[in-house]
């Protein structure tokens, strides 16, 4: 039968390239996403301006957060924990730099510090002179510098001798250069090296260091040397090779974390979406080969031959289909790894890396879903009874089978669980998570009893359909509701297209624009003052802008993300921080205070949401243990108690408190509240004036909402590229199963002729039945939809309804119906081409 299987392919190109679509794309799909993910675990950044030291150490970016409650845990239980990777830089103490010098195999160890500058109003990053040789840069002109002095990079266009001026970490100041440098290679951005106490001074970090470099002595095994360090320098992560890039950009690890869950979320939906789209299309192909398999029965052939020639062709056109993707998979890939990095998702010194693994992985499950599919398909085909077949291959009505009423009992089931768990458990954005588990299983839950609920459709469409079409449109009627079951395998896809589509974007436009609002509600401010290159503003600042006329208040504003130690919280991701100055909180946050005093945020102290309060059973006076984003440990006292917008909580604690343990070490922004009886605009044209000349930029509430927004999109972005490919593969599906279903019918619209029906009528026919599968095929997908929208909108907005265009629905709906009437017509006119007699008389394929 393998051997019969493989013969009769080449005769049903129709139902073999429609397969072969399914399969291909749904593999390369998965295969793609497997690649950004092993690039994720990969995190491999080649080192840059670090690159001549073989050996690098930084300090651990991960601390073991307690899994189990220590106030609860058995003394006989083990305490579980787990590494969490924290958000801010951790740095080093310089006196590792001697502990390492003593290791056996080391020739040289140099500290590094870098921090954001603006020279000559030009970015780059400073350094001290000393560090030069991590990468290494060498003087082509000139000499080393001095205190107040600079070296910079003979890309600069400066001369020895030219004065320059440096703004960094809030203030600016003239430096002479001393000499030009040269590297082996072009580093971005541009490196400034100033004397070691300068450098110190300018990073905010004396007596740190950010990286350390490590140089081998000639002939050392460096792994050798890497282990005994890494005992040198117990605590910290010492690296080599590859691994090096991690130490000079942080950002490539945590953004490594956040692809592998992009991809994982993203994979795991295409596979599901795969599975349902490939069994779909193997079902209708199938179906559409009935009278052959009944015509094999009633010649002999067993069950068992039958579903053994149905497995052996669909894992035939299953292995061509996964081969092509294996080979095509990390080319889009790597095209969707660079829309990531042109759009600012994922550093640009990540470097994409696709393997076998993910090849083999995007295979494995279109093969499964092929080899599920075919089982299922090649099973129904072999219980026809021989005395059936004729009968059953003329129009196939039974579709109601114990198999798809614990199916759709189970997904429903499970839908109405992730429904019930979304409104009675989750608060906020988080309740989003259920959605796309949810949209599977109501749409494969409605894709079992689809037949039932178009067959009733149908019936309600009739009479309208009859009114607009005539007999053209009986006709549509008439052929839609005996041929039901070859209907509803057209009606899947558009159901999956829709729901999919509709539900993803109104998800992500809801929890957009919640963001948004949740942003401006709690900011006051009418000005915002920062830094257009991220050098920090100078705590200074404050109580200057203060003393300007007109300024009812004004706050550091700082961001970050603490872990709450004690009491015990079990959030992985730790929690939100905002750190603002105590004077003008109030006046530049709307938080609304149920207790306390926001003015009493000063020292160590901290603003609780009472959320949180009543979850940590904390109040007025009690303490908190933080472990802040660099891993410093500090213990708070609560002095206030916040109401905040559900799913936004943030601690609010003591800008100078939060903010040297942030990488930048200084607040990027100032929020600036007018006097009531001042024009806000006079008010941030009065701030330009009088920050004229310093590293400042000066703009109004709108720039500030505006940034928040564009911050938000970016994560938009991603969402809408990676559901944009899964919605466009159920387009390719919807297309690929109407296309199919109408191509086989060229015998009977033959027949139809000969009966006396012109071309014109049987096109206008097709075109109803396109139209009725599209608009049942739309109903379904709007129901599968809500039920992943509507329990969601319930918790964040209190609303049924999601927040975003109608438009966005009318476009996903139109663009359905579109595709299902050319995806009808096109084959049908093609299929009506040539005497009617021809086609009467000739295959199907």
């Amino acid at each position: 039968m393998l051997r019969l299987a493989f013969r009769t392919l080449r005769l049903r190109k129709g139902g073999f390239i429609g397969t072969f679509i399914a399969v291909f794309f749904g593999a390369l799909i998965v295969a793609s996403c497997g690649g950004l993910m092993e690039t994720g675990i990969r995190g491999n950044a080649e080192p840059q301006r670090l690159a001549a030291a073989p050996i690098l150490v930084t300090g651990d970016q991960t601390f073991e957060l307690s899994k189990s409650d220590p106030a609860t845990l058995d003394p006989d239980d083990k305490h579980k924990t787990e590494g969490v990777r924290l958000p801010e830089r951790v740095r080093l103490d310089n006196g590792l730099i001697s502990r390492i010098r003593s290791v056996p195999g080391v020739s040289d160890v140099v500290g590094e510090v870098s921090f954001p500058l603006a020279a000559a109003g030009r970015p780059a990053l400073g350094h001290a002179w000393d560090s030069a040789a991590l990468t290494p840069y060498v003087l082509v002109e000139g000499v080393a510098p001095a205190a107040g002095e600079v070296v910079v990079e003979s890309t600069s266009g400066l001369k020895p001798g030219a004065l320059v001026d440096v703004a960094a970490r809030g203030t600016t100041a003239g430096f002479r250069v001393s000499g030009v440098a040269g590297a082996p290679r072009s580093i971005t951005p541009a490196a400034v090296f100033f004397s070691a106490a300068d450098a110190a001074r300018l990073s905010g970090y004396p007596g740190k260091a950010d990286v350390i470099g490590v140089f081998t002595k000639p002939g050392a095994d460096v792994e050798a040397v890497r282990a005994s360090v890494a005992k040198a320098a117990a605590g910290a992560t010492v690296l080599s090779g590859i691994d090096r890039g991690v130490a000079e950009f942080p950002e490539a690890d945590s953004s490594g974390a956040n692809l592998i869950v992009i991809a994982a979320v993203s994979g795991g939906l295409s596979v599901m979406v795969a599975m349902f789209v490939v069994a779909s299309t193997l079902s209708l192909s199938t179906q559409q080969r009935s009278r052959e398999l009944a015509l094999m029965r009633a010649i002999g052939t067993t069950p068992r031959q039958l579903r053994r020639m149905v497995l052996g062709e669909a894992l035939a056109v299953g292995l061509l289909a996964t081969a092509l993707a294996a080979v095509l998979g990390p080319f889009l890939g790597e095209w969707l790894f660079g829309q990531l990095v042109e759009n600012g998702v994922v550093p640009e010194v990540l470097r994409f890396y696709q393997g076998w693994l993910p090849a083999v992985v995007g295979a494995g499950a279109a093969m499964l879903a092929v080899f599920v599919a075919a089982t299922v398909a090649g099973h129904r085909a072999g219980k026809i009874r021989p005395t059936e077949a004729l009968a059953e291959a003329a129009v196939t009505r039974r579709w109601l089978t114990p198999t798809r009423v614990v199916v759709a009992a189970l997904c429903f089931g499970g839908g109405l669980a992730l429904a019930i768990v979304t409104v009675a458990v989750m608060t906020g954005p988080i309740a989003a998570s259920t959605a796309g588990p949810a949209v599977i299983l109501w749409a494969i839950g409605v894709a079992m009893i689809t037949p039932g609920v178009a067959k009733v459709m149908t019936a309600i469409l009739q009479w309208p359909i009859r009114l607009l079409g005539g007999i053209d449109g009986r006709l549509a009627v008439l052929n839609t509701r005996a041929g039901i079951v070859r209907a509803a395998g057209a009606v899947t896809p558009i159901m999956l297209a829709v729901g999919i589509a509709t539900a993803h974007i109104y998800l992500q436009t809801t929890q957009q624009e919640l963001a948004n609002q949740a942003f401006t509600e709690d900011v006051r401010a009418d000005a915002v003052i920062g830094t257009p290159h991220r050098t920090g503003l100078s705590p200074d600042l404050v109580q200057r802008i203060q003393n300007v006329p007109g300024v009812a208040g004004v706050s550091e504003y700082v961001t970050s993300t603490v872990f709450i130690e004690a009491p015990y919280d079990d959030s992985d991701d730790g929690r939100p921080a905002i750190g603002l100055t105590a004077s003008g909180a109030g006046a530049t946050t709307d938080t609304k205070v149920t207790q306390g005093d926001l003015k009493a945020l000063t020292g160590r102290s901290v603003a609780l949401p009472d959320v949180f309060a009543k979850d940590f059973d904390r109040g007025i006076g009690d303490t908190l243990s933080l472990k802040l984003g660099d891993g410093a440990a500090v213990d708070v006292k609560v002095v206030a108690v916040t109401s905040q917008r559900p799913g936004f909580e943030s601690l609010l604690l003591p800008a100078d408190l939060l903010a040297p343990h942030t990488t930048a070490g200084l607040a990027g922004q100032m929020l600036v509240r007018a006097a009531p009886d001042v024009d806000p605009a006079a008010l941030t044209e009065r701030l330009r004036e009088v920050t004229a000349g310093q590293p400042v930029s000066v703009g109004d509430r709108d720039a500030l909402v505006a940034a928040h927004a564009a911050d938000q999109a970016v994560g938009a972005w991603v969402n809408y590229l990676l559901v944009g490919m899964i919605t466009a593969y159920t387009v390719i599906s919807v297309a690929n199963t109407l296309v199919m279903a109408t191509v086989r019918r060229r015998r009977e619209f033959g027949l139809q002729r000969l009966t006396g029906s012109t071309r014109a009528q049987v096109l206008r026919m097709a075109g109803f039945e396109g139209g009725v599968v599209a608009l049942i095929g739309i109903v379904l997908g709007t129901v599968v939809s809500a039920g992943a929208i509507v329990p969601f909108c319930l918790v964040a907005t209190d609303s049924l309804l999601p927040m975003g265009s109608p438009l966005i629905y009318l476009t996903i709906i139109g663009l359905a119906a579109a595709l299902a009437l050319a995806a009808t017509l096109v084959p049908a006119f093609a299929a009506t081409r040539g005497q009617a007699v021809d086609a009467a008389t000739s295959g199907s394929d």
